[in-house]
């Protein structure tokens, strides 16, 4: 059952972000009462609000992330979300090395929520230009809407 999602990236500033904002924002369309947050599995970006370009996507699409904050991913993250989803598989193999043993949540990709992109990663746009940022947006919409219909269809 998709009840509590955690979204993961290295830094916490770009794609997780968008992630998180795409998830909330459908959950609120569909009315499903879902807990929603992201991580990094670095500790880089820790207090730091989103990169400015994650947060001009996001306003873009009527969503102001300003406030969220950059985290980093901690081992009671295991235990409480029901799902961890990682946006590379780079943070998908580091969030499985530093699971613990007793950890609950299922690890996947974010993509592989969506028919025909399984195992695909969602492109970092950091060292891009603000094209990379909208790429980035609509793969995190996506995604946001394949476990919108999983939390639906489990619940």
């Amino acid at each position: 059952m998709v009840s509590a999602v955690l979204f993961v990236c290295l830094g916490n500033i770009c794609r997780s972000p968008l992630a998180e904002a795409a998830l909330r924002a459908e959950a609120e369309v569909r009315g499903l009462d879902l807990i929603v947050d992201s991580a990094g599995t670095a500790d880089w970006h820790k207090g730091k609000a989103p990169d400015p370009r994650s947060q001009a996507v996001a306003l873009r699409h009527g969503i102001d992330i300003s406030g969220y904050r950059g985290r980093q991913v901690t081992a009671a993250d295991f235990r409480r979300f029901s799902h961890i989803v990682a946006l590379d598989a780079n943070n998908m193999a580091d969030l499985r090395r530093i699971a613990p043993d007793d950890a609950t949540a299922r690890v996947s990709l974010l993509l592989d929520f969506v028919a025909g992109r399984e195992g695909q990663a969602v492109a970092d746009p950091y060292y891009g230009d603000d094209a990379g940022f909208d790429l980035t947006w609509a793969d995190v919409i996506a995604g946001a809407r394949g476990i919108a219909d999983a939390a639906q269809a489990s619940g």
